[in-house]
C-alpha cells in the first residue's frame, strides 16, 4: 500500500487549479495522470529576459521594454493580425497579434496607456516587431515577469507558460520525504536533498542547472537508477529463496557435445560451465547468454537441455516467431533424438490430431524438450515435470508472458538468450536481476563478411553486381532506409526499390516491411529461406537470428541513417555459411564525422561487443543502440546512454548492499528506499517498466 506521505503526489492532475475537462487530457498527454508526473516534468530551456530600450536591443533576444501604446492597427479582415504601435524615448515597434480578440486587445491595453512588455524581438521587412508578446502588463506589475524563466514542454493547446505554471503549482505540493540515500554517498557526490533537487530543477538560475550534470539532475537521476536496481536485485534475491531440483552434468550432454561437427569455443565452454554451477545449485537460475550472431548459444542451451533430459526433467525453448522456432528445432532435434532425447515443434499452426499427439508426448514425458512460439503457454499446454525454460530474443517476449511459461513447472530454471551486445555499462539496466554470461569468440571456420561503403551515385553499378551474382545463384538482403518520421514513406521506398530490383533482375524479388501481418513476414522469410526469392527487399531490421547460409550479400541503402550495432545485426543475416560474403554499405554523401568513424570501425572488425561499446562512446545519448525497442527501460530523469553511465554500476553495488543487509526493509534507510520504490514504480513484483 503506498505511504500516507506519497498521498499529494498521487493525486489526479485535476485536482490542480485550472486543469478541468478540457485541459486534463492535454497535460496527461504531455506528463502523465497524477501530480508526480507534472512535477518531473523537466524544463528543456531558459530564457533570460534583458531589460533594454527598443533603439538596444538585438534581432532573435528576447527582451523586456516599458512602452507606451501609440495605435492600433486593426487587420482588414479576420485572417489579418492586429498590429499595435508602440514606443519608447528612442523609438518605435509593432507588436502582432493574431486570432479573433482584436477588440478585447484594444480595450484592455488602449491608446496612451504605459506597458511592459517582454517577448523576441524581430527585424522583418515591415520594421522591427514582437509577435505575441510573452507578457503584456501595466508598469506596477512588472514584478510578475521573471528574469529567468524555464521553458516547459507544450502541445497544441496547452503553450509553455501554462505547463510551467501547473508544474510549479505541484512542485509546491511535493513533500519532504526521508533520506533514502546513503550518507557518506550523499556527502561524496554532493547531493542535495531530494526537494531541494526538485526545487533546482524547476527553479533555474543558470544554463548550467539544464545539465544532466549538475548535482540536483544527477541526484534524481541516480534515485531513480537506486530504485530501479534495488527492485531488480530483491525479484534476484526472491527467485533464490526458491528450492530447485539439483540437475548435474550429464553423459549424454557429453557425447552429443562429442559428436558435434565442431569443438565448443572456449567463450562456449566458459558459458555452460556456468549454467550447470547454477544448475546444479539446488536454486533457481536466472541467467542470460548474451553472444553475437552465429556464436553458438543455442548449443550451449542445448546441452543443458540434454542434462535436464538425464535428470528426468523436461525443458521448453520459446521464440518469438515461427520461422525462427523452426530454425532452432532444426538445429537441436537431430543431436537430442540421436540420443534418445525427443523433441517436438509447438506453433500456432497446429491442429486436431497432430496438436493433441503432441500435448500428450508433453504431458506424459515422453517429450522431453519442446520448441515453439507462444503456443507452448497457452492453457492446455501442461508438461510432466518442466525443469528449464530457454527463452530466445527474450527482450520481445513481455514479463508476463515469461512468467507464464515458467508457471508450467515448479521453481522452474530460466536461460534467456540475445544476440544483441549490451555494452557492460549498460547491462545492469536492463539485466540487473540475471546472471550474465557472454559468448564473446566466434565459432572457427567462420569466412569473415567483406564490408565496404560506398556512395549512393554508384547505386547503379551495384545493382549490376547484384544481377550477375543472383544469376550465379547467390541470394541477397537489400535493405531501405528508415525514415523515422512516416512509416508510410519507408514502406513507399521500399516498394519502389523492389519494383526497380524486379525490373533489373527479375520477378524473384520479395519484399519484406512492417504494416504486414506476422504470417505473411513469416512466408515471405520462408520462401527466402528455402530458395525460392533470389533478393528480399526489407524496411525493418531482418529477423535477428533468421539462418538463410546461403544468402551472401547485404546491402543496405543509406547506412548512415542506422546505429552502428543495427548495422552490426543486419550484417549478420550473411556470412552464415562457407561462402565468402559481402556486405554494401550505401550512403549519401558529404558524410559527418560520426559517420564516417561508424562505417569505419564495421569495415574493421566484427566483434559486437566492441562495436556495441564504440557505438556508445561515438553516439552517447538518444537510443544510438536501438535498445528502446530491446525492453530498454523507460527512465524519466536517468540517461544511461550518456551522462549517466557512471551511477548504473554504485546504483547496483548500493541495492545489493541493501538487499543483503536489509533484506526487508525494515530500517530507518530501508523503510526510506519502499517511499523511493513507490515514488518512481519501481517494485520487485511490479510487471511493468520491467527490463529484465
Amino acid at each position: 500500500m503506498r505511504p500516507e506521505i506519497l498521498f499529494p503526489l498521487f493525486a489526479p492532475v485535476t485536482s490542480l487549479k485550472g486543469v478541468g475537462p478540457r485541459v486534463a487530457p492535454l497535460l496527461q498527454r504531455l506528463a502523465g495522470s497524477v501530480i508526480r508526473d507534472v512535477v518531473f516534468l523537466k524544463p528543456h530551456s531558459l530564457v533570460r529576459r534583458i531589460p533594454t530600450q527598443i533603439s538596444a536591443a538585438i534581432d532573435g533576444q528576447v527582451i523586456t521594454l516599458e512602452v507606451i501604446i501609440d495605435s492600433h492597427q486593426p487587420g482588414r479582415s479576420r485572417a489579418q493580425p492586429l498590429r499595435m504601435k508602440v514606443s519608447d524615448a528612442t523609438g518605435f515597434i509593432t507588436l502582432v497579434f493574431f486570432g479573433r480578440f482584436g477588440d478585447q486587445i484594444e480595450q484592455r491595453h488602449p491608446v496612451g496607456a504605459r506597458r511592459i512588455i517582454s517577448g523576441k524581438i524581430e527585424d522583418e521587412k515591415y520594421g522591427r516587431q514582437m509577435v505575441h508578446p510573452d507578457y503584456m502588463i501595466a508598469p506596477d506589475k512588472r514584478d510578475q515577469i521573471p528574469e529567468l524563466e524555464a521553458v516547459y514542454p507544450a502541445t497544441e493547446g496547452l503553450p509553455a507558460r501554462r505547463v510551467r505554471t501547473f508544474a510549479l503549482e505541484a512542485l509546491a505540493r511535493a513533500p519532504e520525504l526521508p533520506e533514502w540515500q546513503d550518507a557518506a554517498w550523499l556527502a561524496r557526490e554532493r547531493f542535495p536533498t531530494w526537494r531541494e533537487a526538485l526545487e533546482r530543477l524547476h527553479h533555474i538560475e543558470t544554463e548550467g542547472d539544464l545539465s544532466p550534470l549538475s548535482p540536483h539532475y544527477r541526484r534524481l537521476a541516480y534515485d531513480e537508477l537506486l530504485a530501479q536496481q534495488l527492485a531488480m536485485a530483491q525479484r534476484k534475491a526472491e527467485r533464490r529463496k526458491d528450492p530447485s531440483a539439483r540437475i548435474m552434468a550429464s553423459a549424454i550432454a557429453a557425447r552429443i557435445q562429442a559428436d558435434l561437427p565442431f569443438t565448443f569455443t572456449g567463450a562456449q565452454s566458459r558459458a555452460l560451465a556456468e549454467v550447470r554451477s547454477d544448475l546444479s545449485a539446488g536454486e533457481r537460475m536466472s541467467r542470460l547468454l548474451q553472444g553475437d550472431v552465429g556464436s553458438g548459444k543455442t548449443v550451449v542451451a542445448m546441452c543443458a537441455m540434454a542434462d535436464v533430459a538425464a535428470s528426468g526433467g523436461q525443458s521448453a525453448l520459446m521464440a518469438p516467431t515461427e520461422i525462427l522456432a523452426r530454425q532452432h528445432f532444426e538445429t537441436i532435434s537431430g543431436p537430442l533424438n540421436d540420443h534418445g532425447v525427443a523433441v517436438i515443434l509447438l506453433t500456432g499452426r497446429d491442429r486436431g490430431a497432430a496438436r493433441a499427439e503432441k500435448l500428450q508426448a508433453l504431458a506424459s514425458g515422453a517429450a522431453k524438450v519442446a520448441v515453439g512460439t507462444h503456443a507452448l503457454f497457452q492453457d492446455d499446454v501442461a508438461f510432466q515435470q518442466l525443469r528449464l525454460a530457454v527463452v530466445d530474443e527474450q527482450h520481445r517476449f513481455g514479463v508476463s508472458e515469461r512468467q507464464r511459461l515458467q508457471t508450467k513447472g515448479n521453481a522452474v530454471h530460466l536461460l534467456a538468450m540475445s544476440a544483441t551486445p549490451i555494452p557492460r555499462t549498460l547491462e545492469l539496466t536492463m539485466y540487473g536481476d540475471l546472471d550474465v554470461s557472454r559468448i564473446d569468440e566466434k565459432p572457427p571456420g567462420r569466412t569473415p563478411v567483406a564490408t565496404r561503403a560506398a556512395p549512393l551515385t554508384r547505386i547503379a553499378e551495384v545493382e549490376s553486381r547484384l544481377r550477375d551474382a543472383v544469376a550465379g545463384g547467390a541470394q541477397a538482403f537489400w535493405i531501405c532506409p528508415l525514415v523515422s518520421e512516416s512509416e508510410l514513406i519507408d514502406l513507399k521506398a521500399a516498394e519502389t526499390r523492389a519494383e526497380d530490383l524486379k525490373q533489373s533482375i527479375g520477378p524473384s524479388v520479395g519484399l519484406i516491411h512492417g504494416k504486414m501481418a506476422p504470417a505473411a513476414k513469416d512466408a515471405v522469410m520462408s520462401e527466402f529461406a528455402d530458395g525460392k526469392l533470389s533478393v528480399l527487399v526489407a524496411t525493418t531490421v531482418v529477423e535477428v537470428g533468421v539462418n538463410v547460409p546461403n544468402a551472401t550479400i547485404m546491402v543496405i541503402e543509406q547506412a548512415e541513417r542506422f546505429g552502428l550495432a543495427q548495422l552490426h545485426q543486419l550484417r549478420g543475416r550473411v556470412g552464415r555459411g562457407r561462402q565468402e560474403s559481402a556486405c554494401v554499405l550505401l550512403y549519401d554523401p558529404p558524410l559527418s564525422q560520426t559517420a564516417q568513424k561508424r562505417l569505419d570501425i564495421l569495415r574493421r572488425t566484427d566483434d559486437g561487443f566492441l562495436i556495441a561499446e564504440t557505438d556508445l562512446e561515438l553516439r552517447g545519448g538518444g537510443d544510438a543502440l536501438g535498445l528502446k525497442q530491446s525492453g530498454f527501460p523507460d527512465y524519466i530523469f536517468a540517461d544511461v546512454l550518456g551522462p549517466h553511465r557512471d551511477l548504473i554500476a554504485a546504483a547496483g553495488d548500493d541495492a545489493r548492499l541493501i538487499v543483503n543487509r536489509d533484506p526487508e526493509l525494515k530500517s530507518e534507510r530501508g523503510k526510506a528506499l519502499r517511499v523511493l520504490q513507490e515514488l518512481f514504480d519501481w517494485k520487485a513484483g511490479l510487471g511493468l517498466r520491467d527490463a529484465g
